[in-house]
């Protein structure tokens, strides 16, 4: 497994799940902490250049400093994706929660095809519909995962 990925697989009564989450090296309060430090130290040059004269530094430091925010929240928002795959009896069942949004999709067994690209994609088509899978792994977890789903769909 690499680094930046959090994925475990679960054995029980049910079949086979397959959970893949997005890793967060830091937490909510880390990334507050982040942000107010680097907001402290680069609002207060700022401040210092700006009282010898150099005034225009200030708009910049605020426009990075929002720049900044936005792509914390951006990350705080998505802090908690995730992808689960379930196979039960004859029904494959994929959830997907992004931005806090789950959906939900369920396929047949035996009419699920797995189609794969060249490594970076990855997903489950039947009846028309195809549905994307492996967002948040690595090519290498991708190409296992496929691996595992071709067993699964075959009948383990």
């Amino acid at each position: 497994m690499t680094a930046g990925i959090q994925c475990s697989e679960i054995a029980n009564a049910a079949g086979y799940v397959r959970v893949a989450r997005r890793n967060n090296s830091l937490t909510s309060t880390g990334r507050l902490t982040v942000f107010a430090f680097l907001f402290v130290v680069s609002i207060g040059i700022a401040c210092v250049f700006a009282v010898l004269g150099a005034w225009p530094i200030l708009p910049f430091a605020g426009i990075e400093m929002l720049v900044l925010f936005c792509a914390l929240r951006w990350i705080e928002r998505h802090a908690a994706d995730y992808e689960r795959i379930s196979i039960a009896g004859d029904r494959v069942e994929i959830e997907i929660c992004e931005a806090g949004r789950a959906r939900s999709h369920e396929l047949s067994r035996c009419w699920a095809q797995l189609v794969s690209g060249n490594g970076a994609s990855l997903a489950l088509r039947s009846h028309g519909r195809e549905v994307g899978i492996g967002r948040h792994l690595s090519d290498a977890q991708r190409l296992a995962l496929a691996r595992e789903l071709r067993r699964e769909l075959r009948g383990g």
